[in-house]
């Protein structure tokens, strides 16, 4: 009973539009309305400026660390624990308080990275800066350091029990990243500035 109370408060604070709060709370702007209409960081930066980007940042990050920090603390089980991952992304990707509409989860995976692959996390950071630098784009990164995840868990000696919750996470953020996608072929994507 326990595990199953954990996995749907991960899912609750999962769903918590942190990007969505700040800017209207805060700005006055509704980001869904602006940019990439997007409720992550980088719209929220784009459209609430610095600070309240780097909160949702924050925020996000958090919605994905503490469910699953809490996971681990009680006791919970691999299933559980990982359980917890998956509901916090998938609450931040499909949000019970916005219909289902949500963001695209990178902020939410780093969070649950931080706590479940520290070390996996700390390259990928790297491959996301790499991504970046050379393209100027941050969907770029993001979609290299959703790619490069699953494989550096095995390579550092994670458990491979840890791949449940890696590979379903990097094939959402491809998926909500299909605008993106279609932007960079294109070549309509927005770039961050030189």
């Amino acid at each position: 009973m326990k595990g199953i109370l954990l996995i749907v408060f991960a899912y609750l604070l999962g769903s918590v539009p942190t990007g969505l709060l700040l800017a209207k709370g805060f700005a006055g702007v509704d980001p869904r309305e602006w940019g990439s209409g997007n409720i992550g960081a980088t719209n929220v930066l784009r459209t609430g400026g610095k600070v309240l980007g780097l909160l949702t940042l924050v925020g996000d990050m958090a919605k994905g660390a503490v469910p699953v920090a809490l996971a681990e603390a009680w006791g919970g089980s691999s299933g559980i624990v990982l359980g917890s991952a998956l509901a916090a992304f998938c609450g931040h990707l499909f949000p019970l308080y916005l219909c289902f509409r949500g963001g695209k989860g990178v902020a939410t995976a780093v969070g649950i990275y931080l706590v479940l692959a520290p070390v996996a996390l700390l390259l990928d950071v790297g491959v996301f800066v790499i991504g970046i630098g050379v393209s100027r784009m941050v969907s770029v990164g993001s979609l290299l350091a959703a790619l490069a995840m699953p494989f550096l868990i095995p390579l550092l000696g994670y458990p491979p029990a840890l791949l449940w919750a890696a590979v379903p996470m990097s094939c959402l953020i491809f998926f909500r990243h299909k605008g993106n996608i279609q932007r960079i072929l294109r070549g309509q994507e927005h770039r961050i500035l030189s």
